[in-house]
């Protein structure tokens, strides 16, 4: 439990009194003071920010300041019981009146969210003011279509399985997103809303067996359960009383023939088509708001300009809905009766005890922003700032991102003769703590605390911490795609490992001896059929010879099938004997395993003016990875125009010349190799690193030059087109060869490129790759 002698706050909210506010937090405080809060309050914390990204940040640091960090696992995702919840309640992440549907994931943290309100009577709900302004479903529409399922209880699948169609689920072959559930026989998978796994239910005669958790891509079981609650699977009713509700609705608020309305249609015919979230109210004979679900005892936490933003959330709504209103084939719904007016919100608030934050210029005695103590690796002692700090006598606590940034955190502040003790979690920091401590958290601002310094690395670094709470992204297997009947279409053509092409017929029961069995059947010429057990579908793949409509099928019984597969292997023989000599040769040779300096990498990587996506995170710590082994790299690097493959290229460029290697980047065109030419001289210029170009702009003396310098290793970064395959050009200390667009290049320049493929780190980045290179790399070669 948080707890601070004197508390921080000296003075707390009451219900129907004025708002209490604080003028003098500074902006790193705020989350440790709603933590002392949450702490000493038994009530509910309603806390609304300006943006969602600042709700994220918030949540990050509240876990962090709660001790709650070694609650979550590596999505961020809560695998404990906290003492005092953290809820963040999701955005629909759509524009007002869209025509699509919020993912089914947001759905599930939303329906999770709102069912945990109903009992809270402690913890710290975090959303943007402008969610609070959306109108909800009631909570009769949870409370009615929740229910409950445990081991022993009674269970009739049919009856179950028209109670989760009318809850909103859908019947699939397999289980993959929320809201899906799938009959086997004996055996119910059911992916419920508000989980993160799906759930197997195994039954014996009409009693619930068991509970299992379950991996979807794997279909593994990963742990028992004795009970579940399943919840609806959309905020809106699509049960028979509420296409009612519905089509009564419609017709008392729009005019016109509503047949000419698909939506209209579709919810008649029992469908919900993309974007009937905009047309909820119909669904009910009245909406809920936020202010329903929550508990008369409520303290509401207001940061920032929420006033402004919900305006500005206005503004926008109402533009939209004038531009879109017009279309009488898809009437909308007017903003009152989705959203809640500023003045209606506000007034919903009043009753309730709060707390206004607003950052200003004003010193608190306790609380102070963290002063200047980042790394200068330029200086001659890089850590002066920070020594400089702690040998005022202050108590430091450095947190840092995950147990592999502490591990070089803590290598790292050795070599300044810094040794903190290592902590679990900000709650076991006490008086028997050393005055230098480390623990892990999301925090990107620092703040001291009386004497207590908390330091996180983002700002010994000049970094901003990475938002690790996204939502979940499954990962399919590879071998998914031959096994994964449901997305294999009647009539498609697909492939016998020993008998060739033929047509997917679907699915036949035979029985056989007392056994009942599931085959596939597969049809070929004049009309044979092959039928393949289900549990021998990896004898099966997809076709993907070109065009499908053009396919025949194969004739069983003849050589035809063989006789093409012996044909296609030695066609490819050749080529897959020189690949498999260079890349054997890659694999027997020691390359060089970069030794990055971590101080100096994150100093280069606080240069880039954008936050970095996720996959960009991906790409750079597999490519920086690779650099650090002593096998030579080779990986492809795979996006869109736009997408930041250059960012990946330049820190990669950058851990190879501090390693005082020398980095080549082949381009196809003479006006992208100036592109890059001037991109990378502005990213380095700050850094003792030359960069130069060899394209046809150059004379033939600058030519020369520039290849007599490389030659001698004055150059640490090159750039050019194909007269980077010159073989005047030597190259002694060339470490990474980055190949942009290696589809446009020809046989010749591929042929002179394979003189680098033993021993240099290769990066290939494309938005179109060589359907080789592509299956090279998906099969774990390159």
């Amino acid at each position: 439990m948080l707890t601070f002698h004197p508390p921080l706050l000296t003075a707390l909210p009451k219900p129907n009194a004025p708002v209490l506010r604080l003028t003098n937090t500074p902006e790193p405080a705020t989350a440790l003071l709603i933590a002392e809060l949450a702490s000493r309050a038994d009530s509910l914390l309603l806390v609304l920010v300006e943006k969602s990204q600042d709700a994220q940040r918030l949540a990050n640091a509240l876990h962090f300041y709660l001790g709650q960090e070694h609650l979550m696992d590596a999505e961020g995702e809560p695998i404990g019981e906290a003492e005092i919840p953290i809820i963040h309640l999701p955005d629909w992440e759509t524009l007002p009146y869209d025509s699509f549907s919020p993912h089914e994931d947001i759905i599930s943290e939303r329906l999770k969210a709102l069912s945990q309100l109903s009992d809270l009577t402690r913890g710290i709900l975090i959303l943007p003011v402008q969610t609070l302004a959306h109108r909800v479903a009631p909570r009769s529409h949870l409370d009615g279509q929740r229910f409950v399922l445990s081991t022993g209880d009674t269970f009739d699948l049919i009856a179950e399985r028209r109670r989760l169609e009318r809850a909103g689920y859908h019947a699939v072959e397999t289980v993959h997103e929320h809201g899906e559930f799938a009959v086997r026989g004996a055996i119910l998978d059911v992916f419920p809303m508000g989980t993160d796994r799906p759930l197997r239910i195994e039954l014996f005669d009409n009693e619930i067996e068991s509970l299992r958790a379950f991996d979807p891509d794997t279909q593994r079981t990963i742990s028992k359960v004795d009970r579940v609650t399943l919840l609806p699977a959309r905020e809106i009713p699509m049960t028979e009383t509420g296409i009612a509700n519905f089509r009564q609705n419609w017709h008392e608020t729009f005019e016109g023939n509503p047949r000419d309305c698909s939506i209209y249609q579709d919810v008649s015919s029992g469908l919900a088509p993309p974007g009937i979230e905009y047309y909820a109210p119909l669904f009910f004979n009245e909406m809920a708001t936020l202010f329903d679900y929550l508990p008369a005892s409520t303290t509401t936490i207001r940061i920032g300009a929420v006033h402004d933003a919900l305006e500005q959330f206005w503004a926008d709504v109402s533009t939209r809905y004038e531009s879109l209103r017009y279309d009488r084939r898809k009437p909308l719904l007017p903003p009152e009766r989705l959203f809640l007016r500023t003045e209606e919100l506000f007034s919903a608030i009043k009753p309730y005890a709060g707390v206004e934050v607003i950052h200003e210029t004003v010193s608190h005695p306790r609380l102070k922003p963290l002063p200047d103590v980042a790394f200068n690796a330029k200086a001659d002692d890089p850590a002066a700032a920070l020594k400089a700090f702690l040998s005022r006598g202050v108590r430091a606590l450095f947190v840092a991102e995950s147990p592999g940034r502490r591990e070089a955190l803590l290598e790292l502040l050795a070599k300044y003769g810094l040794r903190p003790d290592v902590i679990h979690h900000f709650d076991a920091l006490t008086d028997q703590t050393g005055p230098l401590a480390i623990t892990l958290g999301l925090l990107d601002a620092g703040l001291c605390v009386d004497d207590l310094a908390i330091i996180p690395e983002a700002q010994l670094f000049g970094r901003r911490v990475p938002q690790r709470r996204r939502r979940r992204q499954h990962e399919i297997a590879t071998d998914l795609i031959v096994r994964d009947l449901a997305e294999i279409n009647l009539g498609d053509p697909i492939v016998h490992i020993d008998h060739g092409v033929g047509f997917y017929r679907g699915l036949e029961t035979i029985t056989l001896g007392d056994e009942v069995n599931e085959f596939v059947t597969v049809e070929y010429q004049a009309g044979a059929k092959l039928y393949i057990p289900v549990a021998n579908l990896g004898v099966l793949s997809r076709y993907a010879g070109g065009d499908p409509d053009a396919v025949t099928a194969h004739k069983l019984g003849t050589d035809r099938w063989s006789k093409a597969k012996q044909k296609a292997a030695e066609e490819i023989r050749d080529k897959a004997a020189e690949l498999l000599d260079i890349y054997a040769k890659r694999a027997a040779k020691e390359g060089f395993a970069h030794e990055i300096d971590e101080s100096q990498y994150a100093r280069f990587a606080d240069s880039f003016p954008f936050e970095l996506t996720p996959d960009q995170e991906t790409s750079i710590e597999a490519v920086l990875n690779d650099m650090r082994s002593p096998r030579p790299m080779d990986r492809l690097v795979c996006g869109d125009v736009g997408f930041g493959k250059t960012e990946v290229a330049m820190r990669a460029a950058f851990a190879a010349v501090s390693c005082e290697k020398q980095v080549c980047i082949l381009v196809p065109t003479t006006l992208l190799a100036q592109q890059h030419f001037e991109s990378f001289r502005d990213r380095f210029a700050d850094w003792p690193i030359t960069v130069d170009v060899l394209s046809r702009f150059k004379s033939a003396k600058d030519t020369k030059t520039v290849i007599d310098k490389a030659n001698k290793g004055q150059v640490d970064i090159l750039v050019g087109t194909h007269k980077l395959l010159s073989s005047d050009l030597k190259l002694p200390n060339l470490g990474l060869l980055i190949i942009d667009e290696e589809h446009r290049f020809g046989v010749q320049q591929k042929e002179k490129l394979k003189k680098y493929r033993t021993n240099v780190d290769i990066l290939t980045l494309t938005a179109t790759p060589i359907p080789r290179t592509l299956n090279l790399s998906m099969a774990g070669i390159k």
